[in-house]
């Protein structure tokens, strides 16, 4: 990698379609090691942004830097200095994984005897050993989404691009991905994650991006963003229900409004933290208000995403489409 602050960095990225602006001066930077989540809305601008950035498609003006390469200048540089793995597995589902691994990393023009070591290290990294001899068709959907990863790694790339690499998995193959990435990470690899998965982000992201109709409207780390979206919540359930109207002028003494859910015997008020849950704790265990339970409830990416944008991240799409297909020649 050459010198540079930043493993990735995004100046002033603008793309225009005709008179449609998918992109419109998106600039951010990714340290080197931690994982940045780009977050938004279908045809937000996500695709957009990483095919300008991987140099899959020109920028109409502004540029990028990955591993301190110029994608305008020196996109052969930042080619080999990154991994890309997209929405849709980009392997050959007639070949096993082996042979993908070979195929691919021939092309990269690894020596055989070094491919070969490099090959069992990744299926036993992907736990993908045991198939790694049948055809990529019989694999299921997480075993697909490790098997792109895994050939996207052949070259060691100190920074990895990922699309909403979990589309489509279920829960547990999602899980199972989470902690591949995880692993990488711990490495040294940067990630760029696009995704509607706000638990997604908020699991993997050191620094999450919020991008709309374009344009970056906040970024910070999942924390931060969180609390933008407003205070915690102190959330308790007493032990009988005759001790409601006790517990509700306790919790009055904070200062805040008090919610009141008389059947669930549950009392909720706005908190600074857990140095005020502690303290309400203390006032209910002097009194002898039995709690079943108690603790902090705070806003989430849901939260924060529907705060900014007004939408859900599943909404119709914006995005140009002509964006699907353009490629540099």
């Amino acid at each position: 990698m050459s010198e540079s602050t930043s493993a990735i960095e995004a100046i002033d990225l603008v793309k225009k379609f005709g008179e449609h602006t998918a992109v419109d001066g998106v600039s951010f930077t990714v340290p080197q090691g931690t994982v940045l989540g780009l977050l938004g809305p279908n045809g937000a601008g996500k695709t957009t942004t990483v095919r300008m950035m991987t140099t899959l498609t020109a920028p109409t003006s502004g540029t990028a830097r990955v591993a301190g390469y110029d994608v305008v200048g020196q996109p052969d540089m930042v080619r080999r200095s990154m991994g890309l793995t997209g929405q849709a597995a980009t392997v050959d589902e007639l070949l096993t994984g082996r042979e993908n691994i070979r195929m691919i990393g021939g092309l990269y023009g690894i020596g055989r005897r070094q491919l070969h070591a490099i090959g069992d290290q990744l299926l036993e990294q992907f736990a993908l050993t045991e198939a790694a001899d049948r055809p990529v068709k019989s694999y299921s959907g997480g075993m697909r989404r490790r098997i792109d990863l895994a050939v996207s790694l052949l070259a060691a790339p100190p920074v990895l691009f990922l699309d909403e690499p979990t589309t489509g998995l279920d829960p547990r193959s999602r899980s199972e991905l989470w902690d591949v990435l995880r692993g990488l990470v711990a490495q040294g690899t940067t990630l760029l994650l696009t995704t509607q998965y706000l638990e997604e982000a908020d699991q993997l992201a050191d620094n999450i991006v919020v991008i709309d109709h374009g344009r970056i409207i906040a970024q910070g780390s999942p924390l931060q963003l969180k609390e933008q979206a407003g205070k915690a919540s102190l959330v308790l359930t007493v032990s009988h229900a005759e001790d409601i109207a006790a517990a509700e002028a306790l919790l009055r003494k904070t200062g805040n409004e008090v919610s009141v859910d008389t059947g669930a015997r549950r009392l909720t008020a706005p908190a600074d933290g857990l140095a005020e849950m502690n303290r309400v704790i203390g006032w209910f265990t002097d009194s002898g208000i039995e709690v079943d339970d108690i603790g902090l409830s705070r806003p989430s990416l849901d939260d924060v995403f529907l705060s900014l944008t007004g939408r859900r991240t599943d909404s119709e799409p914006t995005e140009h489409p002509s964006d699907v297909v353009e490629t540099l020649t």
